[in-house]
């Protein structure tokens, strides 16, 4: 077996000496040039790390390991690998043939003013004030976003919360879309996976393999409301507010009055208008084996 091994920021060789002591596999560093220079994918690395090279991985369909060693480690979460020790277990599973890759869904985003160009995202995108919070994590030292970065980044904002006038059209399975008029939105997430903001629970019905996006939107509301459920938001209980509209759809197009920045795993795609769907069995995983 060949193995490439991606080293994200944080990263070096020596973080991959686990994976090739006592291993049959051959291993090159960096992204393989073709499905045909390697069997496997490990990728060493956060969300963001995973984001930028999601194109690249996709093209290649080639299984991918993701070791979780960034600041931010929701996808690796949601594959049921918490720990790097997770992944080395699940690496020698699939390397001994025990275990199969999964083929799951990745999200794709289009600015519609240039609908040529196209961004994967594995996790969550979204904008309002979730692409608030994110634009000011990126602005914290590393350790500070791995260590509950996303949520110090959004607290202040909520002290005086911004209303974002939005419109969403949604298409379903059947072809069939659904438009709505504008209507004030403190923030929208369109989710792959269950987790993003490094453990929030944001789309608890989430479903990596169903072909489908989970739509969460948020209305506006007083920052006394918005306090006291942002913890619930953890274990999914904010779905039970009057405040929350929880969806499903394989494609949306979002439109704002201002033009609002869309962010996906934590890193800036685009502003709006733009077009969000399911890029259904984009990729291929090797999971934890629990």
């Amino acid at each position: 077996m060949r193995a490439a091994a991606i080293l994200g920021l944080g990263t070096s060789p020596r973080d991959l000496q686990p994976f090739q002591a006592g291993s049959p596999t051959s291993w090159i560093e960096g992204l393989p040039g073709s499905a045909s220079d390697a069997d496997a994918v490990v990728i060493f690395g956060g969300d963001g790390t995973i984001h930028r090279h999601l194109g690249a991985l996709a093209r290649l369909a080639l299984p991918v390991l993701v070791v979780p060693t960034g600041s931010g480690n929701d996808f690796a979460r949601a594959l049921h690998l918490c720990s790097e020790r997770d992944s080395l277990k699940a690496w020698r599973s699939f390397e001994a043939g025990r275990v199969q890759p999964r083929t799951i869904d990745l999200g794709l985003i289009r600015r519609t003013a240039s609908p040529e160009t196209q961004r994967y995202f594995c996790c969550v995108a979204g904008c309002g004030l979730d692409s608030l919070a994110a634009r000011r994590a990126n602005r914290m030292p590393r350790w500070l976003r791995g260590h509950g970065g996303y949520a110090l980044a959004l607290l202040p904002a909520l002290v005086k919360l911004p209303s974002y006038p939005m419109r969403l059209t949604r298409w379903d399975g059947a072809g069939e879309h659904q438009e709505e008029k504008s209507r004030p939105t403190l923030m929208v997430a369109f989710a792959n996976t269950q987790f993003y903001g490094d453990g929030m629970r944001i789309a608890p019905q989430a479903d990596i393999s169903d072909g489908q996006l989970d739509v969460c939107r948020i209305w506006t509301m007083n920052p006394f409301g918005l306090l006291a459920m942002f913890p619930t938001v953890y274990f999914g209980g904010h779905l039970r507010s009057q405040k929350v509209e929880y969806s499903k759809a394989e494609q949306v197009l979002v439109e704002a009055e201002t033009p609002l920045d869309v962010y996906a795993d934590g890193e800036f795609v685009c502003k709006t208008p733009a077009e969000i769907s399911v890029a259904a069995g984009a990729l291929q995983v090797i999971e934890g084996t629990g």
